[in-house]
């Protein structure tokens, strides 16, 4: 089979699993492994292919992103209600430059509900490890929310069975939607996750292909998008060491646009503050990366 055959099946694939209510496409298509979820902590992996790798094998900064946030997620959702809506409100990965190679697995810790709050803001912490040992860990918060009017949020399922094969003449003018942007990406040079979710330009098509169940861009993918953006603003041999993003707005929009500026660049460290804007040029996201010198 080749690489094309490969990811073309493996967005059917994710699209015949994103029939069933509760996961998203990007985690249907990434195929997101819930090895166990707690109300103290989680376990969560994500297996490496075309779909999802660079050239040199690395599994994508987005999809590691997405990873990390489905696991600080996780065990704030196993202490509420199966179905419950949760808002990325923080987001910190701070990296080991161990290559992101291999199995991903993000172990999720939950640190409790902030006191005093009006809503439900719920704090974990994460590790995520690969072939080469820790990749990276961070903290993020999450507020509860209740879903948007008309909307019906269901648990996510922690063990999908092997969805049946689609025909492409039976998908829905949504799913096409998802195949042609699909097909689109692999018409380009380049790496497929770069061009279907587009992290690298700076511009991200908004969709079912990259969006939640509610319709906004989904979060681990902003901030893969943001880091790409970062990493441009620099010349060529640094190395992303953290990232923390404060999510401002929901990720609404036909397009949504990032924005970088170099705060500090010095011999050997850097900052980057990235704006990540969606519909009315409204603010979505906010980020301040640092980085430093390769050798």
């Amino acid at each position: 089979m080749s690489k094309r055959e490969a990811i073309r099946r493996r967005v059917l694939r994710g699209i015949a699993l994103n029939r069933t209510p509760g996961l998203h496409f990007p985690g249907n298509l990434l195929d997101i492994g819930f090895d166990r979820v707690a109300p103290e902590r989680s376990s969560l992996s994500l297996g490496p292919g075309p779909w999802c790798t660079r050239a040199n094998g690395e599994v994508h900064l987005a999809a590691l992103a997405l990873l990390a946030d489905f696991g600080l997620a996780a065990p704030i959702r196993a202490n509420l209600s199966p179905e419950a809506r949760l808002a990325t409100v923080s987001f910190h990965l701070q990296f080991t430059g161990a290559p992101i190679r291999g199995r991903l697995r993000a172990d999720g810790e939950f640190r409790g509900f902030l006191r005093e709050g009006a809503g439900r803001l719920g704090m974990s912490r994460v590790s995520v490890t690969g072939k080469d040992g820790l990749v990276c860990f961070g903290t993020g918060t999450f507020m509860a929310l209740a879903p948007p009017p008309g909307v019906n949020l269901h648990p996510v399922p922690r063990r999908r069975p092997e969805p049946a094969k689609l025909k492409e003449e039976d998908l829905s003018p949504d799913e096409r939607k998802i195949l042609a942007q699909a097909d689109a990406a692999l018409a380009k040079r380049g790496n497929f996750i770069e061009n279907f979710w587009g992290p690298t330009r700076g511009v991200l098509i908004n969709g079912l292909h990259a969006g939640n169940r509610v319709g906004h861009a989904q979060g681990g993918i902003q901030l893969g998008m943001a880091a790409a953006t970062a990493a441009s603003a620099l010349p060529p041999g640094w190395l992303l060491s953290s990232i923390t993003a404060g999510y401002l707005s929901p990720g609404e929009g036909r397009v949504l646009r990032a924005s970088s500026s170099v705060v500090h660049q010095g011999g050997t460290t850097a900052v980057v503050r990235t704006q990540i804007t969606g519909k009315g040029h409204r603010r979505v996201l906010e980020v301040l990366s640092t980085h430093v010198k390769g050798r």
